[in-house]
């Protein structure tokens, strides 16, 4: 699946919940579906910067793809890094480095999410970025 058919699936997933109390939930629920960090991960240099939370984020690079996993101490940022990983993992670090992560302003997190969480989740996914980029320089 394409980065853009993801986000698209997402999009469509938050279309259902009439009420952002539904929207939050759905979120948690995708927090729970979120491929666990390995617990030797959980440590200061995996841990994003920027993020009111802890979220730590490990990538491996396989077959000229990444894969991510992830852990958060708090559930609704939790659900946003699965929301991210779920987007982008699996894909080359070109694709990630240029996906436009639309469905941010599509389901209307920009609007919901208070000024930290905001700002978590753009540090979420400028550290998902700058990763790709260090993956896309190293192979070459």
């Amino acid at each position: 699946m394409s980065i853009q058919e993801a986000e698209k699936e997402l999009i469509e997933e938050f279309e259902l919940f009439t009420d952002w109390m539904g929207k939050y939930e759905n979120i948690i629920d995708i927090g729970k579906t979120v491929p666990l960090i390995d617990p030797k991960y959980k440590d200061e240099a995996h841990l994003i910067k920027g993020c009111q939370s802890q979220v730590w984020l490990h990538s491996e690079y396989k077959e000229g793809k990444i894969f991510y996993s992830a852990d958060s101490d708090a559930i609704i940022t939790k659900g946003l890094v699965a929301m991210v990983i779920r987007v982008l993992s699996g894909h080359t670090p070109e694709d990630i480095m240029n996906a436009d992560m639309n469905f941010i302003n599509k389901i209307g997190l920009q609007e919901h999410l208070s000024p930290t969480r905001s700002n978590g989740l753009m540090a979420m996914i400028k550290q998902i970025k700058l990763d790709a980029k260090a993956h896309s320089l190293a192979k070459r």
